[in-house]
């Protein structure tokens, strides 16, 4: 890291620690005791804060409520066997939030400062960091444009913030899924590849048509011709085709995952055959018709693996072999679990302590 980033603290006088139950953890519904911001104004990132978690006041005007100025990032810290904390390959996030900042038209943000604030909060919240395996402190870093004016432009001020809070498990069961053939999450030329407000408001829709007819999530397809498989939900999809693992390679519409790099990387550590490729949605009806598919799960910070049990494609459903016995994706989320836990050497370096 470079210099050593000056944060300013300002502790909460009374934690709220003991009214979590650390035994029933969902996601995304507690935050931890403080949040961290920082301002960006006359071109640069200032003013570096630890606050008590709470509300912010902001104009009616700011231009994020108007013209969608917002993106995020998401990773996860560990409480390992030893008693160490950890975060789990912060600057691979940190380089991705700035892709994002970049087609957002949204200031960069340093990657040590990135990392170093993200520390400097849970280092702060250290005892909010789960103790057992299957939790974890997830870790939502955001930015949004601030400036109280109509004008349809690029901001010229914004927040940097971070919040946290202890997670459980994410999904608690296999999904069934749909492949989605008539809404579009992306397209070519747009901003799929950045993990914008925006993406996610334009998916709640699809995603809630397809829980009344049934299904946990949606395989998006892509926008010309639906033919092609993109992203599981909030997730990249794998598939394991013949005992090759295949996934969507990423382009403009297909987020560049942080987790799925790192099943790709632990695959050809293993001698796995691995394919990043565009993979149509004809080729996995054939393999699930003939049994070539034996795998198929999304993978993500917030699930890790994301088991599918059932999909279906143009009103037919194909049912997979159970996964509980799929040999790839449990494997890969024993591995990652040992090594995030500290239960396993690290040969890969991807824990940071904090």
């Amino acid at each position: 890291m470079s210099n050593q980033l000056e944060v300013r603290i300002n502790r909460t006088p009374s934690s709220r620690i003991n009214e979590v139950d650390f035994n029933n953890l969902g996601f995304g519904k507690t935050f931890s005791d403080h949040m961290f911001i920082a301002d960006y104004a006359d071109g640069e990132w200032k003013d570096f804060r630890i606050v008590p978690y709470g509300d912010l006041t902001l104009s009616p005007a700011v231009s994020v409520l108007h013209y969608g100025q917002s993106f995020f990032e998401g990773l996860k810290a560990y409480h390992q066997a030893d008693g160490k904390i950890v975060l789990f390959r912060p600057y691979k996030n940190a380089e991705r939030f700035n892709k994002s900042a970049e087609r957002m038209c949204m200031p960069e943000l340093p990657e040590d400062i990135f990392v170093q604030s993200i520390a400097a909060l849970v280092d702060t919240d250290r005892d909010w960091v789960p103790k057992a395996q299957g939790q974890s402190l997830y870790i939502r870093p955001f930015m949004f444009a601030t400036d109280p004016y109509l004008g349809v432009k690029p901001s010229d001020t914004y927040k940097y913030m971070v919040l946290t809070g202890p997670a459980g498990a994410y999904y608690s069961k296999p999904l069934k899924v749909k492949v989605e053939t008539y809404y579009s999450r992306s397209c070519d030329g747009g901003f799929g590849f950045a993990k914008a407000a925006g993406n996610y408001a334009g998916s709640l829709l699809p995603a809630m048509e397809a829980v009344k007819e049934g299904f946990d999530q949606i395989i998006w397809t892509d926008s010309k011709e639906h033919a092609y498989i993109e992203e599981l939900g909030t997730a990249n999809l794998m598939f394991v085709v013949n005992g090759v693992l295949m996934t969507p390679s990423t382009r403009d519409t297909i987020l560049k995952g942080v987790t799925r790099d790192t099943v790709l990387a632990l695959a050809r550590k293993w001698g796995i055959p691995a394919e990043e490729r565009r993979i149509s949605v004809a080729e996995i009806e054939e393999g699930l018709k003939s049994g070539a598919v034996s795998e198929a799960f999304g993978v993500g910070t917030a699930a890790t693996i994301a088991s599918i049990s059932e999909i279906s494609i143009g009103g037919q459903l194909y049912s997979l072999p159970d996964p509980a016995n799929a040999e790839f994706s449990n494997r890969v989320l024993t591995t990652l679990n040992d090594i995030r836990y500290g239960l396993v050497p690290d040969e890969f370096e991807w824990n940071i302590e904090i």
